[in-house]
Parts: structure tokens; C-alpha cells; sequence
């Protein structure tokens, strides 16, 4: 983007927001010298939504807004005066991705099929958010049903929620399906967000906002309360403007759920303080695998990543070249467990929760009803051949399963790490936003993160620089349980690069 084509929003040329980039910490420490409260945060927040989110550069990244906000900030404030304070996110501002169960809210994974639809209690996630003070503030856009209806969708564009707009070009697309969670962090509209990924749905949106997102492995997080893809690849994950929010956010919502059998295959000491790992020479001594990746020859990528390389290199960490022995092997069985698990998750959540459509079949029926809102640009063919796929006892399912996890993980992250005894793998997360369109799909440039999500391990993407103003994010990987390590190694190299840099809205004229 040109600087000729960059106009600053009318609330920056006014006044500046006066928590911009803040972070937990911060802001913690200001309420507890009595400089602040939780009201008149949430209440800036509230006030930089409407004026910048809708009006102003238009975002579209929050489809709805918690109408008890404000009242929970009080209480969280009352709660301080009367000298109890639950914890780092006390008081604290956080958006929720429009596939989260969240009372009074809505959740209608951005579809026109559960506009309507206000489930009766808190996902589990956000009952551990509530319970560590946080203030819901509201939901944010998505690419409709995480973007699992069409081949040829536009990442970011829901029914409901319009198209979720990239705040650092407004033409550009922000990447999905989390997309409103990271325009949301990139904007300061909220401290923090919550995203979920089946693959790429965190990290691939926080690198094309210039943020960071954590993709946990699966059964770090509860799914429950979760609109679902996959069970074999479904999580939700922190979404902030630095490594420390995301540990911390991390270390809120972790820990076991009996609604949601993978948690119970969590190592005893899995859930950490996260924050309490993180140290700014954590690098040094630490060997680090850089992928092989034809992201990294792109003019525009690898000058950026050369610099990370560097920066890694210059803080003692060891990085040497290396490759998934069995890169792209798992692709075509991802798919197969992703459509047979989308057919029989699907209904079983949406009758638990008694929504108002429950059947797959009914939602096919419900789109082709509304066609000209529900598909005027794309139609439903993931949609429907998940609903031409087998049952789970299905042999075709169970062996694209097992290929795909062990394909992903034993024999290619695992055996990567193994073969140069590393500590993490690196590459770039993806390339840089494309323009949106609208009928033919994106004009994606591919993903690092495809392994770390069939395998179902954590991946973090952390901001590494900017080509022509748009940003790009760096991915760590690493084996099941591995958070502690990655935040450490990326909160090093976050404090190293400091390569965030906060958008100023463009005209969204090319």
C-alpha cells in the first residue's frame, strides 16, 4: 500500500486512543494504582468499536456486543475496591469469536440459520474466563461455519457479520476464519481475544494482522460450548498484541473439562503460569529447525525471514535447515476426517444445545431457502459432501485418521525435531494479505501451519516484519505439550524484533 493511500482514522487525527497497544500488565498495574477502572476501560473500548468497527474504516470485525459489558466491569471494579482481585485478567476487556457459547449472546458461527439462537449457558472457556474476572465484551466475525461451507469462500465474510475488512489495507483480506478476533487485537478494540483453528484459523489471521495467536494442542482447552469441525483438530487458542497476553490468556482457559474427552489426555502438569517461563534470553543454547518452505522464496518473504534468521542467530539460539520428512502427506486424509467428523459432530452439538436448526440436512436446506443472503457468493459443497460422507465406523474414515495424525506427527514434526534434536521449527506462517474477493475464492498463499494442526500440536505465530506495509508473522512448532517452550522461545524473539506495529487505517482505495 501506497503512503499516498493511507488516511489515519478521524478518532487518530483527534485524539489518540488512549490505550493503544496497552497490555495486560499495564493496565493492571494503572487499576491497581487507582488510575483506572474497568468501566472506563470498557467503555473506551465500546466508544473505539462504534467509531471505528461501524463507521469510520467500517472493520466489520464485531458482529455483537455483551449487553451486560459494562455491568460485569462494575462488578469486577466492586470486587477490587473490596480488596479481591482474582487474578491478571481482573477487570479486563475480551472479545470472543462468534462460534463461542457466551450468555447473553448469540452464537451463530456467522450464519443467518442461528441469528436467533442465544445458548442457555457459557462455554466452558468462558466460564474459566469469567471466573478469572475477565469482562466479555462482546463477539467478533468469522468466515461463516469457520469457513467449512465452500471451497470458494471468501475468508472473513459471514452472513451475519458482512466482510470483515484487514485494518492495514481495507481492500486486503484479513484471513480467516478467526478474522474478526485479529482485526479485533490489531484495532485495540478489546486486550485480547479469543480465536478457535481446525487449521490455520488462529495463526494464520494473526500473521496477516501483525499479531500473535497461539494454536494450543488439542485437549490444552476445553471444546465445549464450540460450534465444531473436527474433533481430531478443533481448539480454541489466545489471540494478543504481544507473547505475554497470550500466556497469560493461555493459562486462563486451560485445564480439564469432563464435556470434553480430549482434555482428559493432559499431561498432570500441563497447564502452567505460563508467564512465569517467559525470559528474554530464552534463545540462547536453543536449536531451532528452519523449515523448508516455498514461502521462503518469495521477494517479498525471504529478505524478512533472513532478518529473523538473524536475529535468532545473534541471540545465541542455533538454527539450522531441516524439512517434515513427510511434508503434504496427509492433505488428501485431512480432508476425509475433516467431512466425517463435520457430519457427526455437527448435529450431536447442535441438538445438545438445542439450537433452532439441528440436522445438517436442514442447514443445506436452510441456505438453498435464503440463497441470495446465505450464498451470494459462494455456495456449500463442503457442506454438502460432508453430508454424502460415511459414518465414523466408516474404514475409509478410521484409516485417513490414523494417516493423517501420524503422517503429521510421529513421523514428520517429531521426527524432524529428532533427527537435529531441536527444540522448535520455524517458518513463515504464511504470506502477506491478498485482496478480497468475492465468488472466487481466496488468492491464498499457502500456510506453514497445516502439520501442527492434523497433528494436533500447538503452533504460535509471532509478528516478523512487514513487506510494502502488510505484516508477516514467523511460526514456532512443536511437539503435543510443548506451550511452555514455544511462548518462552517467541517471547525472546518477540522482545528481540519488537516487529509489531500498530495499522493506521487505510482509504481501502487501491
Amino acid at each position: 500500500m501506497c503512503c499516498a493511500c493511507q488516511r489515519p482514522a478521524t478518532q487518530s487525527a483527534e485524539a489518540p486512543f488512549p490505550y493503544q497497544e496497552a497490555d495486560i500488565a499495564g493496565l493492571q498495574a494503572r487499576m491497581a494504582a487507582g488510575e483506572l477502572d474497568s468501566v472506563t476501560l470498557t467503555d473506551a473500548y465500546l466508544r473505539r468499536i462504534a467509531e471505528l468497527d461501524r463507521s469510520g474504516p467500517t472493520l466489520r470485525a464485531v458482529t455483537e456486543l455483551n449487553p451486560a459489558a459494562r455491568r460485569e466491569a462494575a462488578q469486577r471494579d466492586a470486587e477490587r475496591r473490596a480488596g479481591h482481585v482474582r487474578g491478571p485478567l481482573h477487570g479486563m476487556p475480551v472479545l470472543l469469536k462468534d462460534n463461542i457459547a457466551a450468555t447473553p449472546m448469540h452464537n451463530t458461527a456467522g450464519s443467518l440459520a442461528l441469528k436467533g439462537f442465544r445458548p442457555g449457558r457459557d462455554a466452558f472457556l468462558v466460564q474459566r474466563l469469567r471466573q478469572a474476572g475477565a469482562v466479555i465484551l462482546g463477539k467478533t466475525n468469522l468466515s461463516e461455519w469457520a469457513n467449512f461451507r465452500s471451497t470458494r469462500a471468501s475468508s472473513g465474510w459471514s452472513a451475519v457479520g458482512g466482510q470483515t475488512r484487514n485494518p492495514y489495507a481495507l481492500e486486503r483480506n484479513p484471513c480467516g476464519s478467526s478474522a474478526g478476533s485479529a482485526v479485533a487485537v490489531a484495532a485495540n478494540f478489546a486486550v485480547v481475544a479469543i480465536g478457535t483453528e481446525t487449521d490455520g484459523s488462529i495463526t494464520c489471521p494473526a500473521a496477516i494482522n501483525g499479531i500473535v495467536g497461539l494454536k494450543p494442542t488439542v485437549g490444552l482447552v476445553s471444546r465445549d460450548g464450540i460450534i465444531p469441525i473436527s474433533f481430531s483438530q478443533d481448539t480454541a487458542g489466545p489471540m494478543t498484541r504481544s507473547v505475554a497476553d497470550a500466556a497469560l490468556l493461555l493459562g486462563a482457559i486451560a485445564g480439564r473439562d469432563e464435556a470434553d474427552p480430549a482434555t482428559a489426555a493432559m499431561p498432570g502438569r500441563a497447564v502452567y503460569d505460563y508467564s512465569a517461563r517467559l525470559r528474554t534470553d530464552a534463545l540462547r543454547g536453543a536449536r531451532i529447525g528452519l523449515l523448508r518452505s516455498p514461502l521462503s522464496e518469495r521477494p517479498e518473504i525471504g529478505p524478512v525471514l533472513a532478518q529473523a534468521v538473524a536475529a535468532l542467530r545473534a541471540a545465541g539460539a542455533i538454527v539450522v535447515e531441516t524439512e517434515l520428512p513427510t511434508e503434504g502427506q496427509w492433505e488428501q486424509d485431512e480432508l476425509t476426517v475433516l467431512l466425517h467428523e463435520f457430519k457427526a459432530g455437527l448435529p450431536r452439538h447442535l441438538q445438545q444445545w438445542q439450537a433452532p436448526v439441528t440436522t445438517l440436512a436442514g442447514l443445506i436446506a436452510f441456505n438453498r431457502e435464503h440463497a441470495a443472503q446465505e450464498m451470494p457468493f459462494f455456495g456449500q459443497e463442503l457442506f454438502e459432501q460432508a453430508e454424502a460422507a460415511g459414518e465414523l465406523n466408516d474404514p475409509a474414515y478410521i484409516s485417513a485418521r490414523n494417516n493423517a495424525r501420524r503422517l503429521a506427527g510421529p513421523e514428520g514434526i517429531d521426527a524432524a525435531l529428532r533427527a537435529d534434536q531441536l527444540d522448535a521449527l520455524i517458518a513463515p506462517t504464511t504470506g502477506v494479505a491478498w485482496r478480497t474477493t468475492h465468488g472466487e475464492g481466496d488468492d491464498y498463499p499457502g500456510g506453514s501451519y497445516g502439520a501442527a494442526a492434523v497433528a494436533g500440536y500447538p503452533s504460535l505465530s509471532v509478528p516478523m516484519g512487514h513487506a510494502d506495509g502488510l505484516p508477516l508473522g514467523l511460526l514456532f512448532m512443536g511437539t503435543a505439550w510443548s506451550e511452555p517452550r514455544l511462548l518462552e522461545l517467541g517471547y525472546a524473539y518477540e522482545q528481540l524484533t519488537r516487529a509489531r506495529k500498530p495499522p493506521t487505517f487505510a482509504s481501502g482505495k487501491p
